[in-house]
């Protein structure tokens, strides 16, 4: 049994060591290559004592984070990537809540860094990453090479690598891997935590189900502080596949990216809804035929109408198509639906059918058993949960709760707030939000992390935001006359990007309800 993610590292270096393991624009790596550099990250953060501690990493979107992230992993600590465009004021309540013990960074990103509230310990790539030497295809020695002037240089490499594996030794699957850090309603972003064995099962089912090997190349479309971007980072690490990481600018550029796809002959697409459908509207497929390349297309994250979908389908009409559905606190996804007939575009697409190894309670306001095509609450219990919300048990006791089904023994479930019903087929059709938290973008937002940013500004008394799932649009409801792009300059520093509102309506008095409280039903009356 695997107690740690990178012991197929170890395998794959030994059964595919010349083979590219991740490539960016800039750089590929071996596995091989991956393995030496992975331990020798490993190796100094064990030296520096670490073992189950935060390692943040701080770097553009490339190879090396990917490789920060193995050597986390490889020394039993757990990774949480911060996005070096997150703004200030985040990254801050991040490390608030972090407190990393050492991040992973280089020379000049070290300068960025400074800015922020952190006094901690860096480890720079530039001065861990052997510039010689590299282990066997088993990768079973780092040493570096006695150097005339040096005789004690292998010794010491020596040590470090008995360090490291004495260390992998105390490791088990339920330590902590990584923490991503969603919005939080207060403003305050919540940790997600997910340990190996969680991992472990899902990429096992990825890998199964998909039929994955190592003929198969991913192109890679999510960021590596969303957990989208596990099932590319690990499916590669299990089976000896490769990931391209396809660079954020031509997702701009519909055809460059489907010829990208083409050169790189990536067969395997894990994106969120909002890229395909930007491919389907520009109507990029009469310009690059993909059919002979594109294997499998799969989409995770917000919802995917059938009306893009069809595009896709018309035009790629042999792939296989499936629709993965969960947020991050249950490791990337809870049930499936693999598209297996023809929908009408206004045809909601099924969200489908628990994982193995994942049950899912649809509950209704009583916490019973939904009956029929009743609408209730998802809720999952199974060994893809998270461990909670980093240092905030007030938050994990609110959506981790006992199984109300289950009174004879202590068992968690996690509430997602999504609301869905079963149809005829008893397939899992999604409906809507239970509360304000949205999915917009590929990412789950609170707006009251929006509201809390706008009400910074001077000019706001009260403000509103609500989601125009239709539209897939943020609207912000506030009393003043005020531009949606001057809203956006003013509060950029404080949310990023995809949080920013898509739409700003004045109302010339905001609705407050019986309970002294903005009335949101009435504001939705304003959405058009």
């Amino acid at each position: 049994m695997k107690a740690n993610v990178t012991y197929w590292l170890d395998e794959t270096a030994k059964r595919f060591p010349d083979k590219t393991a991740y490539a960016d624009e800039h750089k590929e790596i071996t596995f091989k290559e991956l393995r030496a550099e992975a331990r020798a990250i490993a190796c100094e953060l064990v030296q520096k004592g670490l073992f189950k501690k935060p390692v943040a990493v701080f770097l553009e979107k490339g190879v090396d984070v990917l490789t920060s992230f193995m050597g986390a992993a490889y020394s039993c600590n757990f990774y949480s990537p911060i996005d070096v465009d997150m703004p200030g004021s985040r990254v801050n309540k991040i490390l608030e809540v972090l407190k990393p013990s050492v991040v992973i960074t280089t020379g000049p990103l070290r300068e960025v860094f400074s800015a922020y509230d952190y006094t901690g310990e860096f480890l720079l790539l530039e001065d861990v990453l052997p510039a010689q030497g590299t282990p066997d295809a088993g990768g079973e020695s780092l040493s570096l090479p006695v150097r005339a002037d040096g005789a004690g240089v292998q010794e010491a490499e020596a040590e470090k690598e008995a360090a490291l594996e004495a260390a992998r030794r105390r490791g088990i699957d339920t330590d902590l891997l990584y923490v991503l850090f969603t919005s939080g309603s207060t403003g305050v972003p919540k940790g997600v935590t997910i340990n190996h064995r969680a991992v472990i099962d899902y990429i096992d089912w990825v890998t199964e189900t998909f039929a994955i090997t190592e003929k198969d190349s991913f192109g890679n479309q999510a960021p590596f502080y969303f957990d989208n971007s596990i099932l590319d980072i690990y499916s590669t690490l299990k089976t000896g596949a490769t990931t391209h990481i396809i660079p954020k600018t031509l997702f701009a550029q519909p055809v460059p990216l489907l010829e990208y796809i083409k050169e790189k002959e990536i067969n395997t697409i894990f994106w969120v809804p909002s890229a395909l459908i930007v491919v389907a509207k520009l109507k990029a497929f009469r310009n690059v035929d993909l059919s002979d390349t594109l294997r499998r297309v799969l989409f995770c994250g917000e919802v995917m109408p059938n009306k893009q979908l069809n595009v896709w389908r018309q035009f790629l009409p042999d792939v296989q198509y499936a629709n993965l559905y969960g947020p991050t606190e249950i490791t990337d996804a809870c049930t499936y639906y693999i598209v297996d007939r023809e929908f009408g575009d206004e045809e909601p697409l099924p969200i489908g059918f628990p994982m193995p190894n994942t049950d899912i309670l649809v509950l209704n306001d009583r916490d019973e058993p939904v009956t029929g095509e009743e609408p209730g609450e998802l809720c999952v219990r199974g060994t893809s949960l998270s461990m909670g919300y980093y240092k905030n048990p007030e938050k994990t006791r609110e959506a981790f709760v006992q199984n109300p089904l289950n009174q004879a023994v202590p068992e968690l479930i996690y509430r997602t707030g999504d609301i869905v019903r079963y149809n005829e087929r008893g397939e899992i059709i999604y409906l809507s939000r239970k509360d304000f938290q949205i999915k917009h973008m590929g990412h789950r937002i609170e707006l009251g992390e929006i509201e809390t940013a706008v009400s910074s500004l001077p000019e706001i008394s009260l403000n509103c935001c609500l989601y125009d799932e239709k539209r897939q649009k943020i609207v912000l409801f506030i009393e003043e006359d005020l531009e949606k792009a001057y809203i956006a300059e003013k509060i950029s520093h404080l949310v990023p990007e995809y949080m920013l509102p898509n739409k700003v309506i004045r109302v010339e008095k905001m609705p407050i309800n019986a309970n002294g409280k903005i009335d949101r039903v009435k504001l939705k009356e304003y959405i058009k």
